[in-house]
């Protein structure tokens, strides 16, 4: 009897825990996002730009401001858009988001990133970029809603 009421605890702290995790997963809502971003490089780079956030059919003004350091070179600009996931509010977007990568353009290129801030929000972005840039970087950026 006493395995069984230890079995009994056991599963029922389990499906609990699940339980639990499932209910925050579910009320985690997401948005979208777009902003276009200046960054210029040598070396060592800075990027700054604003857009809008589109959270439950309401547009909130964002800015954008970044350092990377590594490997890059030149002018660009980029036109991102996408989605942010994991956000009960607005101020979930606000923080910083990290990311290592590389690319580069001659004119015109892409750009496809994932990058997730300390408070869990995750933005899933593509890019168009205009300019001349080469780059192989890490790379951080600052999202504030105004």
């Amino acid at each position: 009897m006493n395995i069984w009421s230890t079995f009994r605890s056991a599963a029922f702290a389990v499906i609990a825990t699940a339980g639990v995790s499932l209910a925050s997963a579910a009320h985690a809502d997401s948005g979208t996002i777009r902003f276009s971003v200046y960054k210029a490089a040598f070396f060592v780079g800075g990027s700054g730009g604003e857009g809008t956030l589109t959270f439950h059919g309401r547009r909130y003004p964002v800015s954008v401001g970044g350092i990377s350091g590594g490997l890059a070179f030149g002018v660009s600009k980029t036109y991102f858009q996408g989605t942010v996931r994991h956000i009960r509010r607005v101020r979930d977007v606000t923080g910083v988001y990290g990311a290592a990568g590389g690319g580069g353009a001659l004119g015109k290129g892409a750009q496809v990133i994932v990058m997730t801030n300390d408070k869990g929000a995750q933005l899933e972005l593509t890019g168009k970029q205009v300019g001349m840039q080469v780059n192989a970087d890490l790379s951080g950026m600052a999202i504030t809603v105004k």
